[in-house]
């Protein structure tokens, strides 16, 4: 990232990060009677595009100065992910954790963060171009969409001017620069760079950070606390989330294993193509 030039007190980042199932050991456990992941069946991960995401935020603040903010919604364990943050350079973290998020879609989820970063008042926010658990890449858009904030997807490269940034991203068949004014969102790639490791000093300081919830309800004194929310906290409206604000019902998950099989080389001539088309015609597997 190369920096243009900033602004007098730098930049109020928010990162949107998630702990999510590790897809890549999916059992047939891995979903419940009502169409919910069975979290519990799976290792739980610090969302790998997230990771880079909060890598954009902190290369940000390390080139312009500023502030990094990142929240997660979810239960009392992804406080872990939240340590992890503070330990590898952000100064503040939140878990949202309500029992009237349960249940939660794209929709309700982006409505929910939304809140949530509003509260934040950021001028840019980050959030990992998907996550893992569904690969909709939907819930970054849908909360620009909601704070009405410019969204640039698909994040390479970001640098600052003023109170714009020169977003570079992927669009398929190569890059474009956009110049956007802030406030805006990001959705980052793994191609923007891998976060940096955890600093040492940081990890004796947070290694014992804790919500609320993870301590009894009381909060932990001085800057070990990881700040707690619920959706009332944010303004949320209660009809608009968990499940009765998600129009999303999924049927069922399958695990596809795809096995090798016979088949038929095929000689890299006009012939040899000729002669594919032909047969794929006859079987009616196309035409």
């Amino acid at each position: 990232m190369t920096t243009t030039k900033g602004r007098p007190g730098g930049y109020n980042s928010v990162v949107c990060i998630k702990q999510v199932p590790d897809t890549k050991k999916v059992t047939g456990q891995a979903m419940k009677a009502d169409g919910t992941i069975n979290r519990a069946a799976l290792p739980a991960i610090f969302n790998p595009e997230d990771r880079n995401a909060l890598e954009a935020a902190l290369k940000v603040k390390e080139e312009c100065g500023g502030t990094v903010t990142v929240v997660t919604m979810g239960l009392p364990k992804a406080c872990d992910i939240l340590r992890t943050a503070l330990m590898c350079g952000a100064d503040k973290a939140y878990l949202l954790t309500d029992r009237a998020a349960a249940g939660s879609d794209t929709l309700a989820t982006s409505y929910i963060l939304s809140q949530a970063v509003r509260s934040l008042k950021p001028d840019l926010v980050f959030c990992g171009r998907q996550a893992i658990d569904g690969d909709t890449a939907q819930v970054g858009p849908q909360i620009a969409e909601k704070l009405d904030f410019a969204a640039i997807t698909y994040l390479e490269g970001i640098e600052m001017d003023g109170d714009y940034a020169i977003a570079t991203r992927d669009i398929g068949t190569g890059v474009e620069r956009d110049r956007v004014k802030l406030p805006a969102l990001f959705t980052v790639t793994d191609r923007f760079g891998e976060l940096r490791p955890m600093d040492v000093r940081r990890v004796m300081k947070y290694k014992r950070a804790k919500a609320p919830v993870e301590n009894g309800g009381v909060a932990p004194e001085g800057d070990l606390a990881i700040g707690q929310l619920s959706c009332a906290d944010v303004g949320c409206e209660p009809e608009r989330c968990g499940f009765a604000g998600s129009p999303t019902n999924v049927n069922k998950i399958v695990s596809v294993v795809l096995a090798g099989g016979e088949f038929k080389e095929v000689a890299p001539t006009d012939e040899g193509v000729a002669g594919l088309v032909s047969e794929l015609m006859a079987d009616h597997t196309i035409g």
